[in-house]
């Protein structure tokens, strides 16, 4: 998926969740270039037979086991995109964190209001 792609469909799901706010849209932009970038290094890893393991030999002539770079090229970006997702609250947590924040600033202004009226 293109960058412009994810950039819809994150804030079609920022909407859907009631956590878009236009000054998003840069952190959007964001997300959606690291998810266009770990899209192509989940099918560069797929292309390169996604082994798991490749045999990697070092200038000494070794050849030993070592993580297919592909692999954690893409675990990388998944976990960073993970995290934007969670910021925006687009996870159960990240969600939940939102709303429990929302909720406190309503009742501390309606406090506010019960004061300001009182004196």
């Amino acid at each position: 998926m293109t960058a412009k792609s994810w950039q819809k469909k994150i804030k079609s799901n920022c909407e859907a969740a009631g956590t878009y706010r236009p000054f998003f849209d840069d952190v959007i932009i964001s997300l959606a270039n690291i998810l266009e970038q770990r899209d192509i290094a989940k099918a560069q890893f797929e292309k390169s037979g996604g082994a798991v393991v490749i045999s990697y030999t070092n200038k000494g002539g070794a050849t030993n086991p070592a993580k297919n770079p592909f692999l954690v090229a893409w675990d990388d970006l998944n976990k960073t995109a993970l995290s934007y997702w969670r910021e925006m609250g687009l996870t159960p947590a990240g969600l939940k964190k939102i709303n429990d924040s929302a909720m406190k600033q309503k009742k501390k202004s309606s406090l506010s209001e019960a004061l300001k009226d009182i004196g």
